[in-house]
């Protein structure tokens, strides 16, 4: 999917100029009609224009989302029109973004734009959502389509949230081994150099390397920073090239014990988003485009791109068996579902299936991190320590053997 940086004027009258992303220009130019733009200029999105746009995506997580489809629902089969329903949200939403999201929509709602056209307006809406309020619209069963949204975006934040918890310790960890060596290097080594420079002779090569990097870290310590800061910059550029993004996800799939995480949870994120979908009566190829857009490994994207050929007759579960990228698990389960006709609950089965894998992957994960940490702490310190003492041993046993 590529980037497209365009012109053009609202129904307001105010021009902008932002991005958009697209498959093709054409389809660019075709979203930003949908939305009423008038289009003065587009073009593909290159560095310079890149840099020099300043429109910034505001993000939202699943977790209000969640909460704001849940309460739309509520507030919906209390018997209250959508114009007065968005107003409330609202007012008693917390994230600042989705409020000022909820009071644009309500306000283009009531000057007669569909709930789904005013919230494409916004950025902070994903395409799942969208679509999903659009097929609601246009079916009469606005409120089911945002209850199936609602128990989406819970799944995807309780997912999220049981990564996050168990990151954290080994996190917390990780920040404090690298605060201790920095205290050992830059305090407690420089109060034993000048013990070393009195002690004279040769030092052991490992006590000269240790000493070196104090002195650097003290003296330097700003030329260290400089080469993180342009590693970090450097990543991301490269990150953001399809080769470097393919080739960063494919590091990223090999890792121990992260890739298979990675792989298990992009396949919950599959199995959910392609069944709410497939059950609110979306078309195949376009539920499976949709779906694409929620995954966040690009190697997954591009083979769920790859399986909108299913508009060919050909089955969902052989583009993605050929990518090896999808367990035997999940293929069978897809397999079942087409000859049996019976899609949505293989998908469901499958997405229950992985999320309970993803939690224990996690907690394996977090078993296996929290050791591995402290170990390594343990031996960096203790090398510092044997650093530090290896010259006094050997100065203590000299002066027992003169005497």
């Amino acid at each position: 999917m590529a980037s497209f940086t365009y012109e053009a004027i609202d129904k307001a009258g105010k021009t902008k100029k932002a991005n958009v992303e697209a498959d093709s220009i054409e389809k660019a130019r075709a979203i930003l009609k949908n939305e009423g733009y008038s289009i003065l200029s587009i073009g593909e999105t290159s560095l310079l224009n890149k840099d020099i746009s300043f429109t910034i995506k505001k993000k939202v997580s699943s977790r209000d989302l969640g909460v704001f489809c849940r309460q739309f629902v509520s507030i919906s089969k209390a018997g209250v029109n959508v114009v007065t329903a968005l107003a409330m949200l609202a007012e008693q939403t917390e994230n600042k973004a989705l409020k000022q999201a909820l009071k644009n929509v309500r306000d283009n709602v009531e000057k007669g734009d569909s709930m789904a056209l005013a919230m494409r307006r916004e950025t902070v809406f994903p395409p799942l959502l969208l679509n999903m309020v659009d097929a609601g619209e246009a079916s009469g069963n606005l409120e089911s389509a945002m209850g199936k949204m609602a128990s989406h975006f819970e799944k995807d934040a309780k997912l999220k949230g049981i990564v996050k918890k168990a990151l954290m310790y080994p996190c917390v960890l990780i920040v404090v081994m690298i605060a201790v060596i920095i205290v050992l290097l830059v305090v407690v080594i420089p109060n034993f150099q000048s013990m070393f420079d009195q002690i004279g002779g040769e030092l052991p090569a490992f006590t000269v390397a240790v000493v070196a990097m104090s002195q650097f870290l003290q003296e330097d310590w700003i030329i260290l920073i400089g080469i993180l800061v342009i590693a970090i910059v450097a990543f991301k550029m490269y990150n953001k090239t399809p080769q470097g993004k393919r080739q960063i996800a494919k590091i990223v799939l090999k890792l121990p014990v992260f890739g298979v995480l990675i792989q298990k949870q992009s396949c919950a994120r599959f199995a959910e988003t392609l069944s709410t979908l497939v059950s609110s009566g979306m078309g195949m190829v376009e539920a499976v485009e949709i779906t694409g857009k929620t995954l966040d490994n690009v190697l997954y994207q591009d083979v769920l791109d790859a399986a909108k050929q299913v508009q060919q007759g050909v089955a969902l579960s052989v583009p993605l068996k050929a990518s090896g990228l999808f367990p035997p698990m999940i293929m069978h389960m897809l397999s079942i579902g087409e000859e049996t006709g019976n899609l949505e609950e293989m998908l469901n089965n499958s997405a229950e299936y992985y999320n309970e894998e993803v939690e224990m992957a996690t907690q394996q994960m977090t078993a296996l991190m929290e050791p591995v940490i402290i170990v390594c702490m343990a031996g960096v310190v203790c090398l510092l320590i044997a650093a530090i003492y290896g010259p006094m041993m050997s100065m203590y046993q000299q002066l027992g053997a003169q005497a």
